[in-house]
């Protein structure tokens, strides 16, 4: 299990101490692995040439654990969440700086560059992904997010209750996707109003797309606002600045 870096405690703790019903032997070797994510249209390609695993072959969601780099026990992984494609690899800390030296000695024509945390997030923003903690929490619904496609209430999972209600009679707020129509940069926490400057939803995600060359972001309107607002502005600094509600991914690929 991977889970967002942020809520490694916090998450552990749920499994451990509060849903342990297996019999299982539960281990945090969150500090004991480093990870690379290899991504965009050329990444498998370019991997290829460090192991015997067909990476072509890899479905969606799947891994495969060998060795990569001549590194042993190496999880090759296709769970990336860029919506760019590519592979990650889950790398014993022995092993971190060999692989990541032998991926960068190949690289005579700089097709692989290093990139950080602010990229994948913009790449992630283009494609309408949900980011725990700014867009989902535990305070709000895979309903409201727009992630009922996942969400099975029929296996009475857990939330179920709630999840059949919102399904049958609607939700509150909803997540959404929009773009600036001027200039602007929208960031997590920026609130969003409608015409009457009454404020109608809050912005959970914002970044300035490099593709689009505009600022785009995600947030929570009334669900109301969107049946009965065409005209809806965020407010950045002192600024009301117009958006456009858009349906993600914003980047079609």
């Amino acid at each position: 299990l991977v889970v967002n870096a942020s809520n490694i405690e916090k998450d552990f703790n749920w499994i451990l101490t509060q849903n342990k019903d297996f019999n299982a032997t539960i281990i945090d070797e969150s500090n004991n692995y480093s990870l690379l994510a290899i991504q965009g249209p050329k990444a498998i390609d370019y991997c290829q040439k460090f192991t015997d695993v067909e990476l072509n072959k890899m479905k969606n969601f799947t891994h495969s654990i060998s060795k990569f780099a001549n590194c042993n026990d190496i999880i090759l992984s296709k769970t990336g969440y860029t919506g760019s494609g590519g592979l990650e690899i889950y790398i014993p800390n022995k092993d971190a700086i060999n692989i990541w030296d032998a991926l960068f000695k190949s690289n005579s024509n700089e097709l692989l560059m290093p990139i950080g945390l602010a990229a994948r997030d913009t790449l992630r923003i283009e494609m309408g992904y949900c980011l725990y903690g700014n867009d989902i929490n535990e305070n709000t619904s895979p309903i409201e997010a727009g992630l009922g496609w996942i969400t099975k209430p029929e296996t009475e999972c857990i939330g179920f209750e709630i999840f059949q209600d919102q399904i049958i009679n609607g939700v509150k707020k909803k997540l959404v996707g929009f773009k600036l129509k001027g200039r602007g940069i929208p960031r997590a926490g920026y609130r969003i109003f409608d015409s009457n400057d009454t404020e109608i939803g809050i912005t959970t995600s914002g970044t300035f797309s490099p593709v689009l060359k505009k600022g785009i972001g995600l947030g929570y309107l009334e669900f109301d606002s969107l049946v009965t607002y065409r005209d809806m502005f965020i407010k950045i600094r002192d600024e009301f600045i117009e958006l456009e509600i858009i349906k993600p991914p914003f980047i079609e690929i």
